[in-house]
């Protein structure tokens, strides 16, 4: 009898983020180099992880909102709020720490690609917060990818920087 072959169809929740994934493919580009040791590899990192990257919020979600939402899952640990680098305002992401693995699992199933303040926010298990991640990594103290946006959004701030360079708008 031949062999049978099965295909999962169910998506892996404990999978690397996008972000995660090229963070280990610079560490290795670096590896090739000489100039660091091999780190452990971002799946062996999340086998455990008890932290959520949240993004796509509304730049107007509050603390009190999203802990309302995420203890739904489980209770939580820490909640750190992204922030823009310049003006300490909301950028549209966080960090949700459980104490378990297993709420942090469920709360992918259950609560990523729901809406909060009419946005589809999005989660991805993360390595765990350090102290300067909250801080947006874009030229203008946001997210990066909110400086490549062109089309108007209010629940992100307006029109991206893009915009505002074009028109010559200096208040970003």
């Amino acid at each position: 009898m031949p062999a049978v072959r099965t295909v999962s169809t169910v998506e892996r929740l404990d999978k690397p983020s996008s972000y995660a994934s090229s963070k280990q493919q610079n560490r290795n580009r670096d590896d090739d180099e000489g100039r660091r040791e091999r780190t452990p590899e971002p799946e062996d990192k999340l086998k455990d992880a008890s932290t959520l990257y949240v993004g796509n919020l509304s730049f107007y979600t509050t603390e009190e909102q999203i802990h309302e939402l995420f203890s739904k899952c489980g209770e939580i640990k820490r909640l750190v709020m992204g922030l823009d680098r310049f003006q300490k305002t909301p950028c549209g992401f966080c960090f949700v720490e459980y104490y378990t693995h297993q709420d942090a699992l469920d709360c992918m199933k259950y609560i990523g690609g729901t809406k909060l303040d009419e946005r589809v926010i999005r989660t991805d298990l993360d390595e765990g917060f350090a102290e300067g991640r909250q801080y947006g990594r874009g030229k203008s103290g946001g997210q990066v990818r909110d400086e490549y946006r062109d089309q108007y959004d209010p629940g992100r701030g307006g029109w991206g920087r893009a915009y505002g360079e074009e028109y010559g708008d200096d208040h970003y």
